[in-house]
């Protein structure tokens, strides 16, 4: 079994390589006929993302922009690039890892190719994923930290060091703060087996994921529960559609009332504009939003904070991007705007601190026909 494990590491670092190889023989062959190397990527803007009605995920269109040797900067992006290709095949033959962060460090040590930010480097690494159709984790590069986590009735099987599966139960085998997920959530990483759930409520902040947790939640509605630490890591995401997918759970997203709360079920529910290009590994088109809404603010009369200039444009902006072009975001959008104001999660201990289970949540569910 362990050298049937090491076949296949082995063949995916070679499928991964070669893909890698053949990306460099195009820019080779470029140079050799006399002609400006370049390469083609779609535009990742927000008005060049589209819904793919066949998956009812967003994804980029027609638009595409060019990276050519014929301008400075063009041959700088390109140096850069075969470097980080250079760097990847490396990690691939000696099956090292490295993370985003240790990568834009290494490159200080690349003459030629030193990165002015990592935020540079991380999006020349987004762009190998769109030119190769490959994986961030197939490169062997990861985040530097994971950290969001998971309790609730679902059995896993983990992968360890020594290349052999644990089976873990997400309630039972679990202390507190749950089950942690790790950065590669792929099958070759991580089985899903079996489940006592009904659905899966993914969660904004920590507070709120401990106080679900210890108001007994999970154990009352056969929940799930899934901290999203903000605005969530890629693992989050796929480990999410692939519950959704393979166990069939419904997810439903609860957040702050806040633009950049509407982005994180944004990012969840119809894909986000940086990782369009793998929508359809990441986002989870059936997830339904019982966050703190506009109305909310409302209805509930909860303590808020004022709209700052910056959650006003973030407003804006969402009334013009094609994944809010819906009755009930630009209805809500529209309120939060007309009202200036914003509200936590937790706003709801207004009410005593059993409120949010006892009767926020399961009247939001209730409307949904979950509870």
């Amino acid at each position: 079994m362990a050298g049937t494990r090491k076949r296949r590491k082995i063949q995916m670092n070679s499928e991964t390589e070669q893909e890698l190889k053949g990306i460099v023989r195009n820019i080779l062959e470029s140079i050799n006929s006399g002609e400006i190397p370049e390469l083609h990527l779609p535009s990742r803007t927000r008005d060049n993302i589209v819904l793919d009605q066949l998956t009812s995920v967003w994804k980029y269109g027609e638009s595409t922009t060019r990276r050519s040797a014929k301008s400075l900067d063009g041959a700088e992006y390109l140096v850069k690039f075969l470097y980080v290709i250079d760097f990847i095949i490396e990690m691939l033959k000696t099956n090292k890892s490295s993370t985003l962060r240790e990568m834009y460090y290494i490159s200080e040590g690349w003459d030629l190719a030193k990165f002015g930010s990592q935020g540079e480097s991380d999006l020349l690494a987004e762009d190998l994923e769109v030119i190769s159709k490959l994986l961030r984790e197939d490169f062997k590069l990861r985040p530097e930290e994971n950290g969001a986590s998971i309790i609730g009735d679902i059995t896993i099987e983990e992968k360890n060091r020594k290349g052999d599966f644990k089976t873990i139960n997400c309630k039972d085998d679990v202390g507190d703060g749950g089950y942690t997920i790790p950065y590669n959530v792929e099958q070759e990483k991580l089985h899903l087996k079996t489940h006592g759930a009904n659905f899966v409520m993914a969660i904004e902040t920590g507070g709120m994921f401990d106080r679900l947790v210890e108001n007994g939640f999970d154990e009352r509605f056969n929940a799930v529960l899934v901290h999203l630490k903000g605005q969530p890591a890629r693992s989050t995401r796929r480990i999410l559609k692939r519950v959704n997918q393979e166990m069939g759970l419904p997810i439903y997203v609860f957040t702050d009332g806040d633009p950049w709360s509407f982005r994180i079920f944004g990012s969840i529910a119809y894909g986000a504009i940086k990782t369009a290009h793998i929508s359809d590994h990441l986002a989870v088109p059936t997830a339904e939003y019982v966050g703190i809404t506009a109305s909310d603010i409302l209805n509930y009369n909860l303590p808020t904070d004022k709209l700052t200039d910056k959650d006003v444009n973030a407003l804006q902006s969402e009334l013009k991007d094609p994944r809010f072009q819906t009755e009930f975001w630009k209805a809500e959008i529209e309120t939060m705007l007309s009202i200036s104001k914003k509200a936590e999660q937790q706003s709801l201990a207004k009410y005593g601190l059993d409120y949010v289970t006892e009767k926020y949540l399961p009247d939001k569910l209730g409307e949904l026909g979950a509870a």
